[in-house]
């Protein structure tokens, strides 16, 4: 199969990120055409004039439509787009030097008509979005399974970091109407259809994700209220590790609470744990102002995470 790739990006009052990932584009070593599809959903301070300086650089496509989400904004790009197979991308990602060579090499070595790939944080990112980056990938975390380790058998594609061939699309009709957890709903009906999908590892991007503790718990919340309804949806996909960071939010405060008015040695797990989370963080990242942060950063995970997925539960 010939591959021409398509890469779509939805935007939303980022023309700043657009501008760094456009940069990251032009550094790429593939040297086979490629065309971008830039989908502006309903911004204010749009990145037209952004665009503008890589007109002759790249092929770049922009579309400006009514704000629907991302989920929508990206089936969008993939109607207008040429190519045969489609990468999506968020805009608050950069790509490495790499990465389009990588995936045509592994495509054309094991073919998948979906794929998704790790996230990394670059040198450039300020000390909280490697934290961020750290809690979103570790194994002490999340299982590793957004980071750079095949830690799962059937790898499941985020949109942040995704491809999908034009037949994957046509046949399901691409993401749904969810706003949170749509690229995860996309992935079951894929399977459902008898898609394949795989986890390229070098492929990855570095990810920006959110820049303060709030927009990282509210994202974590979101991706919390999405689950409950994804294991309605896909009653076969639902796990019991989905409570996991519920228990845990449940379990720090009555510990809490029983080392303030009982004994102190509740928490002393919890203790090791974050003691564990330092260390790991500090050998990988090598900056103690980060290891301390994925501490921050780890609870605001959990706590975002279980509170959206029990609030979700609740009005199920």
């Amino acid at each position: 199969m010939k591959l021409h790739f398509s890469i779509i990006i939805p935007v939303y009052n980022r023309p700043k990120e657009i501008d760094e990932l456009l940069h990251s584009l032009t550094l790429q070593t593939y040297q086979k055409d490629f065309e971008i599809v830039i989908v502006e959903d309903g911004s204010v301070d749009d990145c037209k004039s952004t665009i503008e300086k890589y007109s002759e650089k790249l092929n770049i496509k922009y579309f400006f439509k009514e704000n629907s989400g991302a989920g929508q904004s990206r089936n969008y790009g993939m109607q207008k787009a040429k190519g045969n197979y489609f990468i999506i991308l968020d805009s608050d990602v950069l790509l490495p030097k790499h990465y389009l060579e990588e995936v045509e090499h592994t495509l054309r070595a094991k073919f998948t008509d979906a794929f998704g790939g790790a996230d990394a944080a670059h040198n450039s990112f300020t000390a909280l979005q490697k934290a961020i980056n750290y809690s979103m990938t570790s194994v002490l975390t999340t299982g590793g399974i957004r980071g750079k380790k095949q830690s799962v058998g059937k790898f499941q594609p985020r949109s942040f970091n995704m491809g999908l061939s034009k037949k994957a699309f046509e046949n399901t009709n691409g993401f749904s109407e969810m706003k949170y957890g749509e690229d995860i709903d996309l992935t079951f009906r894929l399977w459902d259809k008898g898609f394949e999908t795989q986890f390229i590892e070098k492929a990855y991007v570095y990810h920006k994700r959110r820049s303060t503790i709030s927009q990282f718990y509210k994202q974590t919340f979101n991706f919390g209220t999405a689950r409950p309804i994804l294991n309605r949806t896909h009653p076969k996909t639902a796990k019991i590790t989905y409570w996991f960071p519920s228990l845990f939010v449940i379990g720090f405060d009555v510990a809490l609470i029983l080392a303030i008015f009982w004994n102190w040695i509740f928490v002393i797990p919890f203790l090791i744990y974050f003691t564990l989370v330092f260390i790991d963080s500090l050998l990988q990242n090598k900056n103690i102002k980060v290891a301390l942060l994925s501490i921050i950063t780890t609870y605001t995970q959990f706590l975002g995470y279980g509170l959206g997925f029990l609030k979700s539960m609740f009005k199920l």
